[in-house]
């Protein structure tokens, strides 16, 4: 499949490198829901599919174009799999993720069980109507104190299983090794190619 031009349904900016990152070696042009001033819509789903389709959808119609939306969240052993579809609103309306991964911590308590994973979910919606999904995952454990400044949202407390440093301490290209989001890209570049 030939796309020139792919929005990214997001307005994370840090979501927005990893997928242009990821993107580059095909060739296409990447903008974020952010170049075409769009607002961001109501998640309205309990699950990371529905989620991930309503921000693909509500992008492809309002541009035109093919759209690829990324729903995502750490997802806790101990807790439930919470904050899962919710890691977002952990953070608060200021996005202010220290206090997100405090809060993890403090949840978790003295818990011997420090198992997590993070989850990627890709909706790829055409302006024809075709929608696809491709899932990622990454399994670790969480750490306390966070380390690392690099990456966003959980990156410092997460250790992926069969390495040492946070998401946080690793740059793009380490973190590519065990990213759910690349995992997920994996399965979605299949289309690409």
């Amino acid at each position: 499949m030939k796309i020139d031009t792919l929005v990214l349904a997001t307005h994370n900016k840090g979501k927005v490198a990893e997928m242009s990152d990821l993107l580059s070696p095909f060739g296409i042009e990447v903008q974020s829901a952010d170049d075409f001033d769009l607002e961001s819509p109501e998640e309205t789903e309990d699950n990371f599919i529905g989620n991930a389709l309503i921000k693909a959808r509500y992008v492809c119609e309002k541009t035109g174009l093919p759209a690829l939306a990324d729903d995502s969240g750490l997802c806790v052993t101990v807790l439930n799999g919470e904050p899962g579809v919710y890691s977002a609103d952990w953070a608060g309306s200021e996005k202010d993720f220290s206090k997100a991964m405090k809060l993890v911590h403090e949840k978790m308590g003295d818990a011997l069980d420090r198992s997590a994973y993070f989850i990627s979910v890709f909706a790829f919606v055409l302006p024809d109507g075709t929608e696809q999904v491709f899932e990622g995952r990454c399994e670790g454990q969480l750490i306390w104190p966070a380390r690392g400044l690099d990456g966003f949202g959980y990156d410092p407390m997460f250790v992926p299983n069969g390495d040492e440093r946070s998401f946080g301490e690793m740059s793009l290209q380490e973190k590519k090794v065990y990213s759910h989001r690349a995992k997920a890209f994996s399965n979605f570049r299949k289309i690409l190619e």
